[in-house]
């Protein structure tokens, strides 16, 4: 989920509050948009949970492919946020997965400005930890930004971080879903060797977590076609490796890129920010009226069938 919460992007005709699809997901609000359609919160028919669905936009072949791909994704980390459950109902395709309420790190970073070093290094921690499994599974992201990155609601203390949307994301071993000179992934993120059209690669993830580090401590944006401003203080030289144009001069893989990190000496420059619930209660709806229809029709059937056998009897 790509977007700030509470977002109203179009929808599909039929898709909106109170639609159940395909007798598993009761929609209640629209809560983003990501990068194949919009995101709802929803009540999940079988368990009665609260949970996310991704309701896949207008599509192609490819598309819809990478939408499969997605919701076969099965990799459990408390640091990974990816499909729990999908279905199809007519044209609509959905992915349900667990609801997280803080919104993502972009919004953070929208109300507090650059990020104390400690609180950005405990985000780099758990977004590495989240690399590492999705990288230890045999899949490149290809598409780490702070949209990306969402949060669970904190009063204080740690963050805790969950890495989710993967539209883009591919295994290392399979097809390719682009041909010739597309590039996938968010400009200012891409790797060179990225941009350039290579493979999908595990480094390019890393290339991604250093400009990402820029920005949570400056609170700018970067710049496609532009090397990633690397600011003064601790986390600098271990910034410069991530972001180094040659992928071999990068760690070698997530695991030790966290190694390196958890080694680093961080000041107390609290105090951390609180991440709120962004969500809030989910809308009641009004209660279907079709039951009073039924039973409405049931009687007149009933009173006409009466009837029926009272003439016959005269």
């Amino acid at each position: 989920m790509t977007s700030s919460p509470r977002t109203r992007p179009g929808t599909r005709p039929g898709t909106r509050p109170g639609t159940p699809l395909a007798g598993r997901y009761l929609l209640l609000d629209q809560i983003g948009v990501g990068g194949m359609g919009s995101v709802w919160r929803a009540r999940d028919l079988r368990s009665g949970e609260l949970v996310a669905v991704k309701v896949l936009g207008a599509h192609d072949s490819a598309m819809l492919l990478r939408f499969v791909r997605e919701q076969s994704l099965r990799i459990r980390h408390p640091h990974v946020l990816t499909p729990t459950g999908w279905a199809a109902d007519d044209h609509r395709v959905v992915l349900g997965m667990d609801l997280v309420r803080g919104g993502t790190v972009d919004d953070l970073l929208g109300e507090t400005g650059p990020l104390p070093a400690s609180y950005a290094a405990a985000l780099l921690d758990q977004l590495l930890q989240a690399l590492a499994a999705v990288h230890a599974a045999g899949v490149v992201h290809r598409d780490v930004k702070p949209a990306n990155l969402l949060l669970e609601p904190t009063a204080s203390g740690a963050p805790y971080l969950r890495l989710g949307d993967f539209g883009v994301a591919v295994p290392v071993a399979d097809v390719r879903l682009t041909r010739g000179p597309a590039v996938v992934g968010t400009d200012g993120y891409l790797a060179p060797a990225q941009e350039a059209g290579a493979a999908p690669d595990p480094r390019q993830d890393l290339y991604a977590v250093g400009v990402v580090a820029t920005q949570l401590l400056l609170a700018r944006p970067p710049r496609a076609g532009r090397a990633p401003m690397v600011p003064e203080g601790p986390l600098r030289r271990w910034i410069s490796a991530l972001v180094d144009p040659n992928p071999e001069l990068r760690p070698p893989t997530a695991a030790v890129a966290l190694e390196r990190l958890r080694r680093i000496e961080l000041p107390d420059d609290g105090p951390w920010p609180v991440v709120p619930d962004r969500l809030g209660d989910p809308p009641r709806l009004p209660r279907p009226r079709w039951p009073t229809v039924v039973i409405v029709v049931s009687l007149l059937v009933i009173g006409g069938c009466a009837l029926a056998t009272w003439a016959m009897l005269r």
